[in-house]
């Protein structure tokens, strides 16, 4: 496991380019979109993932994730729509966690079948109920611990068992959490996703999405992005390399805020349940323990019923009532009416996604500004 301050290290200086022309203390920016011919079975050129840039990129966020390779692309849902379709042929099958962002679920249920590929979701988050969705022609788990929005936890270590023993592999979004407070390929996950919009961008300013894992597994996965073209831009690629030199320092302060207000939360009277792995009362906190080093910057929280959640959401002053998360800025929306509304109602039942919750993202912020703004927030109701 990486010491902490190595990790500090390798937020600022993995992968980063020279400026060897003028020493320049930041990676130089190549915007070319041509370049000489090498005479190489595959020369730079941006939509084949290998610019400067590009490559010098995948290399800082695999080092952070403890991973041989990555690759970088335009979005998180481009980053796991690709790495699962390189993976998967007509006829396979893959056993999906059951709480899983919107976006990821609603492409697996309208896309797969136009490619032929089966696919179950979990019945829970435990080890069996992965176990029992196990076919003779599946070739893969995928999961996302926290997940989003109801931060239930799944054990890596134990999943990681159970694909070696069926020799299938696994996958994991890791955005919720980040690389700062886990690393799955440290229990044995094979390859890690994440929306770099989030935490690794963390400005609310990028789009972008990003997968590390094995040379093998990456070589398959780049087989099948230089035709899909989610190739990120270099001016991008380049924001998104400044921006994870602060990732440390602003999940910590991000990890503080999170756990702050979720010991303050589950103390009001105006919330009826709070969902935060850091919590003792969370059902999986010691494996959450044993997992990640910090519990994320992520929690949920379900309002009593006598309170209006539009409301308490436009009456937010302070934190943003926003669509996104992870940025520096705290922000709060109904993953109901947002992240989670193209699933039905049902699906949302069953994940525990009611009309009463809020998820937030705790930013930077003094943690006495956000607790009355909440606080302030409700006050308009009574």
């Amino acid at each position: 496991m990486k010491k902490e301050s190595d990790f500090k290290t390798l937020c600022v200086h993995a992968g980063e380019l020279k400026d060897n022309e003028h020493g320049g203390a930041i990676s130089p920016l190549y915007m070319s979109t041509s370049y000489k011919f090498n005479d190489v079975e595959i020369n730079q050129y941006p939509r084949y993932f290998n610019t400067p840039n590009q490559r010098s990129l995948s290399k800082k966020i695999a080092a952070l994730e403890g991973a041989d390779a990555g690759l970088i692309f335009s979005s998180g849902m481009a980053a796991i729509s690709t790495a699962l379709l390189a993976h998967l042929e007509p006829g396979d099958h893959v056993v999906f966690q059951n709480d899983l962002y919107g976006g990821t679920r609603n492409f697996v249920k309208k896309e797969f079948s136009k490619y032929g590929i089966d696919f179950s979701f979990s019945g829970g988050t435990g080890i069996n109920d992965f176990a029992k969705e196990i076919r003779t022609n599946t070739k893969g788990i995928y999961i996302e611990t926290p997940s989003n929005p109801t931060l239930k936890i799944i054990d890596l270590a134990l999943i990681s068992e159970l694909a070696n023993d069926y020799k299938i592999w696994t996958m994991i979004d890791n955005t919720f959490a980040s690389p700062v407070n886990q690393n799955p390929i440290e229990f044995g996950i094979d390859i890690v996703l994440h929306s770099a919009t989030k935490y690794l961008g963390g400005h609310s300013d990028i789009s972008a999405g990003a997968v590390v894992g094995s040379e093998s597994s990456i070589d398959l996965i780049f087989n099948s992005a230089k035709n899909f073209g989610g190739n990120l831009s270099d001016y991008t690629v380049w924001l998104l390399e400044r921006s994870i030199k602060t990732l440390y320092l602003r999940v910590q302060a991000q990890n503080n805020n999170a756990f702050s207000l979720a010991r303050f939360l589950e103390n009001e009277s105006w919330v009826r349940k709070v969902y935060y792995p850091g919590l003792t009362k969370h059902p999986k906190h010691k494996i959450a323990k044993k997992q990640m080093k910090a519990f994320g910057g992520m929690l949920s929280f379900d309002l009593v019923k006598e309170l209006d959640c539009k409301k308490f959401l436009l009456g937010l002053e302070l934190v943003k009532p926003t669509m996104s998360l992870a940025g520096i800025e705290s922000s709060a929306l109904s993953p109901r009416l947002t992240s989670h509304a193209l699933l039905t109602e049902e699906e949302r039942k069953t994940q525990g996604i009611g009309s009463q919750m809020v998820r937030f993202s705790a930013g930077i912020e003094s943690i006495d500004d956000l607790k009355k703004d909440l606080i302030q927030t409700v006050s308009k109701q009574k």
